[in-house]
């Protein structure tokens, strides 16, 4: 998992609540457990203009002309602004992964369905909860510009906006560390390694029979 810790990235304005974890990433494409190559398929039925299937080549499929993330001004946004309750629907890894697999390392809302937010941390994404009322002038702003920016900085737990103004964000300081540091919970647990490998040292000198 990749560090964080500050990104100045384009906004991409999803403007629909309750996106759930299907429209993230249908159902069709959790057959592989990878956490690479969904980023083609995020929000397959609403880009694209016919239906997806895993192994089809995205390159050649019809573009939707009506859905946003398809407009040029938006081709390489890093910052996905949403509306309430994003994620929801089943707990399927699978949604962030192709968030992230797409491009996106932020995604701002008012609120999140709670196992998408947990699961954005472990694979290295921040979800940034916002005041409706900021989230709202976000949308305007970011509809109303051809390149609308934000500014995150995760150790001072700020966004900055083009104008100026600045909004903090809560974060427990435990998923931060992760986020600054780039570790998943297997970095974690790798951090421990030494000791690890001490405790089954001693374990097999203790009761050797177990390792017959």
């Amino acid at each position: 998992m990749k560090d964080f810790k500050q990104l100045k990235g384009l906004v991409f304005p999803l403007d629909r609540a309750n996106v759930d974890t299907d429209a993230i990433i249908p159902k069709q494409f959790l057959k592989s457990i990878k956490r690479s190559g969904f980023g083609p398929n995020l929000f397959d039925e609403w880009r694209y203009g016919n239906h997806g299937e895993p192994d089809m080549d995205c390159s050649t499929r019809p573009l939707n002309p009506d859905f946003l993330l398809n407009q040029p001004r938006y081709r390489h946004a890093q910052i996905l602004l949403a509306r309430d309750n994003f994620g929801c629907g089943s707990s399927r890894e699978h949604a962030p992964w192709a968030i992230e697999g797409y491009g996106f390392q932020i995604i701002v809302a008012p609120s999140f369905a709670d196992i998408f937010f947990n699961n954005c941390y472990k694979n290295g994404l921040l979800p940034i909860v916002a005041p409706s009322a900021m989230v709202e002038r976000l949308f305007q702003e970011s509809l109303a510009s051809e390149a609308y920016f934000l500014d995150v900085d995760l150790e001072q737990q700020a966004v900055r906006l083009p104008s100026g103004d600045a909004f903090d964000f809560d974060i427990t300081p435990h998923r931060k560390h992760c986020l600054l540091n780039g570790l998943d919970e297997i970095g974690l647990t790798l951090q421990h390694a030494d000791a690890i490998k001490a405790f089954e040292t001693r374990h097999r000198a203790a009761q050797p029979w177990l390792f017959a």
